[in-house]
This record gives C-alpha cells, structure tokens and sequence, in this order.
C-alpha cells in the first residue's frame, strides 16, 4: 500500500508539473523530432520526453561567458555536437532521473533515500566532467600516434616540402583520433592560412608533444632547414614511446599473478569438493555398518 501510495504521489506531482510548465505530448515531440531528422523509424518515448526535458532546461541554464567559452571549446575538442548549456540540461536530467527513485523508496525503505539523493549529485558531477575525461583519452591517442607521424615528416622534406600533402598521405593510415583531427586542419588549410590552420590544431588537442610537432611544421613552412628538428624530434618521440611501452608491460605481472591465483583457487576447490564427496561416502557406508 505504502509502495502505491509513493508512486501515485510522484505521478500527480509530474502530472502537475507538466501542465504548470506546458511540457509538450510525447507524440507531439516524436513527430517534430522525426521531422527535423528526416528519418522514418520510431524513437523511444522515453528518450523524446528526456530530450524535450533537457531542451527546456538548457533555456534556462546561465553561464558565464569565460564558462561558455571554455566549454563549448572543450566539447568541440571531444567531438561532441552540443551547446554548453544543453550539455549541463543532459547532466541534470540524468541525475534528476536517480533523485526521482528516493521519492517512492521514502515510502518504501527511508534509509535507502538519502543514498539515492547522494547518488543523484555525483553523477551530475561524473556527466559535467565527462568532457574533460573524453578529451584526455582523445589526447593520450593521439600523443600514443605522434611517434608514427613525426617518423614520417621526417623522411618527407627532404623531397616534398608541401605540409598540405604530408598530411593527406598520412591521414590515410592514421587512427580514428588522429585522422579526425588531420581531416579538420586539412580543411582548415585548404580554406584559409596554412600557419593559422596549424596553430588552431594545436590549441584544440592542448598536447606539448604535439606542439612540438606544429612547430616544426611551421618551420617547414618558412623555408627553414628542420632536418636536424626532426631527426631530434623523432628519437625523442620514440623514446617516449619505449617508455609508454615499458609501462604497459609492467602491469602484465600483476594481471597474470591475478590469474593465476584464481586459477589456482580453481584447482583447490576442485580436488577440495571431491575430497569432501568422498568423505561424505565413507561416512555414509561406515554409518551403515
């Protein structure tokens, strides 16, 4: 009864904030979102509404400007096709999705509320700081391939001092992070000023290694002798990557030593149930007896 009462009471409240709020029928977001996708299959109800909810609130969200600057260039930097208000709105919705579970279970189990309340705010803050994680993955890939892309430059200027092609030939054969980025700086070059071009690909990924890269591209540029930059460049890259190496090796161990004692725990479980069955036998015929 008490489980009814808690769920009856939070769908009057929605109800209620529906109508005071004029949040529009699924149907009608449905049809506006098939509309404006030009697509045929159907969406989830859920996730219209859920949009729709994000769309209103983000109307409502008031950064600052330093704020919007900065993050609307950190969700540009991750790939993310969003506003920064709609994505604090996405954020909200999500933990406001954990908070409304404390109402019914204040009903239910009260000691399980708070939990949930708590739960709520930390992940509001684990989706507001996905983007910053997003984008340490994106440059931890692309410094991983830097090595790679500066071993070819440096066998390239010697012949062809062209930074455009250099890049299309090893935008090809590059990874998904490192192709994207080349594919926008290509653009960008083809578009407008080749050092410009350069130095916003810098700022984008925000990696020393990889503004040593552009330096040297620059330096190619202007006409300047950067055999020896890269010759340099490319050994002190490799080096890195020994290292990166090295570190992953390391952790093998423990994994395998990890492994090998669950398989052990295996093995003596095994010949431990059979002991014990056989036990359970004799003392069974012996019982008999």
């Amino acid at each position: 009864m008490e489980y009814l009462i808690g769920l009856a009471f939070a769908a009057g409240i929605f109800l209620i904030l529906c109508d005071l709020y004029r949040v529009p029928f699924v149907r009608t977001s449905a049809a506006y979102d098939r509309l404006a996708r030009r697509q045929v299959e159907k969406t989830s109800s859920l996730d219209i509404w859920l949009k729709g909810l994000a769309v209103w609130i983000s109307k409502r969200v008031k950064l600052s400007g330093y704020r919007k600057m900065q993050l609307q260039g950190d969700l540009t930097s991750a790939g993310i096709n969003l506003s920064p208000e709609m994505h604090i709105a996405n954020a909200l919705v999500q933990s406001l999705l954990v908070a409304l579970t404390a109402v019914p279970l204040y009903f239910i189990l009260p000691v399980l509320s708070p939990v949930m309340l708590l739960a709520a705010v930390y992940m509001y803050f684990r989706a507001s700081k996905g983007v910053a994680e997003k984008i340490k993955e994106k440059r931890r890939k692309i410094e991983y391939e830097l090595p790679r892309f500066v071993s070819h430059i440096d066998k390239t200027p010697k012949h062809n001092r062209d930074v455009l092609n250099i890049i299309d030939t090893y935008k090809e054969n590059a990874g998904e992070e490192m192709a994207q980025e080349l594919e926008i700086t290509a653009a960008d070059m083809r578009s407008g000023n080749y050092e410009a071009a350069l130095t916003r690909l810098e700022s984008r990924v925000g990696s020393s290694m990889l503004s040593d890269t552009t330096r040297g591209l620059i330096g190619v540029l202007r006409g300047d002798e950067t055999d020896a930059y890269w010759s340099n460049l490319a050994l002190k890259f490799a080096d890195y990557q020994r290292q990166l190496l090295k570190a992953e090796a390391q952790k093998v161990p423990n994994r395998v030593k990890r492994l090998s004692m669950c398989l052990l725990g295996c093995f003596l479980a095994m010949y431990l149930v059979v002991i014990v069955i056989q036990i359970i036998v004799s003392l069974g015929g012996i019982m008999s007896l």
